[in-house]
């Protein structure tokens, strides 16, 4: 591919010459595996020498076997793997001078100054000081005759990439947009959660008992309340979950138990999202390394959005020591919030968790209805819970539509209550029901509904089918006065089709199941050599299940309808998969063991032509004697299961988000006693751009959209499938226009006055 104006192509990077060690650092974490296995094919892709550092720093100050050159095979099969099978250790040497003499002297003996180091917020300061020292510590060696001065000129600079590897997420740059305690509580509807981030005003005891009580009045069967480690009250006390066990039994005589999760939440499988996660930092930590010149700071790679980011490693440790500072030296307790996700979620949370008392609701005298419209979509209840609870809040009266545009036609519309959304968020499925039926036809009828009910805003939560009902009911607002009203489209389908939105609710739960099976499938085959197995996804002509989930589950190859192939392509994909295999053999047992986890993912409407049997009986012929052949298509196990935590907190605050709009747009529009909205900018789609949820009209996403295939014309998405083939080892281009750029790290902290409310 030629290089244009525009776009950087990694090929223009070379690693020749160049000793990269990676290690992973502190507790374990979920996605290591992966971090180090894209950080081990890439840095070996573009020429360098990879190196494993085995236990963490402690494996770096010991040096000897612990630091060995790693190759292609060596991180075979370790995708899925929960954990770092290169072990991590909290090593207390390292935090001495003479330990980390002794780690610079080891990387020196074998040419390595380049540092990718994958753990939580200790193990990247330590990497911080580490690079500080190091022309420091190469002095000292050369004083001790431990290294002549030609080594101490060669290797004078150290360049450190870190990837931060904590299910904490207690670094000040992460956006996996968790708070453990916090976003479980938003992804569960837990009736209360206390947080060392936010210590509950005095009386906090006696307030979440009135709410308790009044759950269990309600018919309400049982309370969940999430308690962080580490959580105080604002007299800095500690509050323990068995301090919370024995309050609600002596003051409400409830039967109680503690759950004490502990290393649970460290072992496991990792998701696809901690995969796809992984594999994009440790390619990214690779070039940020290439890149690196004597002047280059020391950065952290991470993920805003769904965009790569580069922030300076210094920056982020100070910003680290400034509100420790502030939050174990100040006496009043300040509220000091690193991350505007996690403002974001608190808020939400108690959006949702805390019921105002009607006396205290504003007075709104706005309807707004909300329906689900197209396939079932993992994450809608959620959404549909957060949008009925967000109305009430905002003193509007809610409505729910069953079965779509179909039952909306059909007068199947009731009014909702908060209480009857109650346990909704971790449902799969669609509970007020959805169909596939669009508007056009039944506009006179869905007008005639909208009148009757006095309906005053619309939020349709759906896929492709949404967004063409509501440009339809956009179209008939010149003959039906009241479809003027505010609408907003929320994005929710499997297959992550809809334009104005790089990411739908209910995709990243296909995504995981489509990865679990694969796993399933590759253990199938653990006592059988050689096997390749074609599995068939869903998502219509839209190839992102395909090409996402072979990313996460290690595919060899994904085909999508969006990269036309021919038999030339598929005749060089079975000649590749045929070398592998056959150098396997040559490798000896290990290797023929690790190399039967192969597997070719095919998009359902790749090729009309090219069908997943075409595919499957090709492969099983030219593999005669090399690999024998599975086929296995997925079908509607990936529509189905309960929601994700991701999509359970994607739906709840995208579908806050879209209620708060309408309100704002209801207040707008009401003129002279009534609702009236016909600007292009009343009827919206609220989706995921880059790094921000943005409100777009639907009359513009017109030009974006291929309504033949249903599908938007330009899928970010796309830009990651050459990282699936390099991790296959395919030689292939890679643009890497959007890495390389170095971003401040922001203080965003919050006034006073927001950050008060008790949980």
């Amino acid at each position: 591919m030629a290089q244009t104006d525009n776009k950087r192509f990694f090929e223009n990077l070379s690693g020749a010459g160049k000793a990269i060690a990676v290690l992973t650092s502190g507790g374990d974490a979920q996605g290591m595996n992966a971090a180090v296995r894209a950080v081990v094919r890439m840095g070996i892709y573009v020429g360098a020498k990879v190196y494993f550092v085995h236990e963490g720093y402690q494996g770096m100050v010991d040096g000897g076997d612990n630091i060995k050159e790693a190759t292609w095979e060596s991180v075979s099969s370790m995708l899925q793997m929960g954990g770092t099978v290169i072990g991590s250790a909290r090593c207390k040497d390292f935090r001495m001078h003479e330990g980390r003499l002794k780690a610079a002297h080891n990387l020196v003996q074998r040419g390595i100054t380049n540092l990718c180091v994958i753990g939580g917020d200790g193990s990247l300061t330590g990497a911080n000081l580490f690079r500080e020292e190091w022309s420091g510590l190469l002095a000292e060696l050369v004083q001790q005759g431990l290294i002549d001065e030609e080594a101490s000129q060669k290797y004078s600079a150290l360049h450190i990439v870190g990837m931060v590897g904590s299910i904490d997420n207690d670094f000040c740059v992460t956006q996996r947009k968790c708070y453990l305690a916090l976003v479980s509580a938003l992804a569960c509807g837990a009736d209360w959660v206390l947080i060392p981030e936010m210590p509950p005003e005095d009386g906090w005891e006696e307030k979440m008992c009135q709410k308790l009580s009044a759950k269990r009045a309600g018919m309400k069967r049982l309370n969940i309340i999430i308690v962080a480690e580490g959580a105080i009250d604002r007299n800095n006390q500690p509050i323990t979950s068995e301090h919370v066990k024995n309050l609600v039994v002596q003051r409400l005589g409830f039967d109680t138990r503690v759950t004490i999760l502990g290393h649970v939440q460290r072992g496991g499988t990792p998701s696809a999202f901690d995969r796809i996660l992984a594999s994009r930092m440790g390619v990214e930590a690779v070039l940020a390394l290439l890149e690196t010149t004597a002047n280059t700071p020391a950065c952290v790679v991470s993920l805003c959005g769904n965009q790569s980011v580069r922030l300076p490693l210094m920056e982020c440790v100070q910003m680290i020591q400034h509100l420790y500072l502030i939050k174990y030296n100040n006496n009043t307790n300040v509220f000091v919030c690193t991350c505007r996700s996690f403002e974001n979620n608190l808020k939400t949370y108690k959006l949702l968790a805390h019921r105002k008392p009607e006396s205290e609701l504003p007075q709104s005298n706005f309807n707004v209805a909300v329906l689900n419209v197209g396939a079932p979509a993992a994450g809608m209840n959620a959404a549909v819970r957060s949008a009925v609870r967000v109305g009430i809040s905002e003193g509007h009266k809610m409505f729910a539509v069953s079965d779509g545009f179909e039952g909306f036609y059909k007068g199947q519309i009731k009014e909702i209550k908060w209480a009857d959304v109650g346990g909704w968020t971790g449902q799969g499925g669609s509970l007020l029901g959805t169909k596939r039926t669009l508007p056009a036809k039944h506009i006179d009828k869905i007008a005639e509904q909208m009148r009757k009910y006095n309906i005053n805003a619309l939020l349709v939560i759906g896929g492709f089918e949404a967004f063409l009902g509501i440009m339809e009911l956009l179209a008939a607002r010149g003959t039906y006065e009241e479809l003027c009203v505010p609408m907003v489209m929320v994005p929710a389908t499997v297959s992550n089709n809809v334009p104005g939105s790089d990411l739908s609710i209910g995709a990243d739960t296909a995504l995981n199941a489509i990865t679990v099976t694969c796993d399933r499938i590759k253990q199938s085959a653990s006592g059988t050599k050689h096997r390749v197995f074609i599995i068939e996804t869903m998502g219509g002509y839209c190839g992102y299940l395909a090409s996402v989930g072979g990313l996460a589950a290690g595919a060899d190859a994904a085909y999508i309808f969006e990269e036309p192939f021919d038999i030339r392509d598929l005749q060089s994909n079975v000649e590749h998969l045929t070398e592998k295999m056959k150098t396997s053999i040559q490798r000896g047992l290990v290797l023929r063991y690790l190399s039967i986890y192969l597997s070719i993912c095919l998009n359902e409407n790749s090729n009309e032509n090219y069908t997943t049997d075409f595919i499957y009986q090709l492969y099983s012929e030219e593999g005669k004697g090399v690999f024998d052949c599975r086929k296995n298509v997925l079908g509607h196990m990936q529509q189905g299961g309960a929601p994700s935590p991701f999509d359970r907190n994607f739906g709840t605050k995208i579908a806050a988000k879209a209620m708060q709009w309408i309100s704002k747009k209801l207040n707008e529009s009401y003129r002279k006693g009534r609702v009236f909205a016909n600007t292009e900018d009343s009827a919206c789609l609220l989706g995921m751009r880059r790094r921000a949820l943005v409100f777009q009209p639907v009359v513009q996403l017109r030009d974006e959209t291929d309504f033949v295939h249903r599908i938007p014309k330009e899928q970010w998405w796309l830009k990651l499938r050459p990282l699936m083939k390099i991790l296959a080892k395919y030689k292939t281009s890679y643009d890497i226009s959007d890495s390389g750029q170095l971003e401040h790290v922001v203080l965003n902290r919050p006034k006073q006055s927001e950050a008060m409310a008790a949980i």
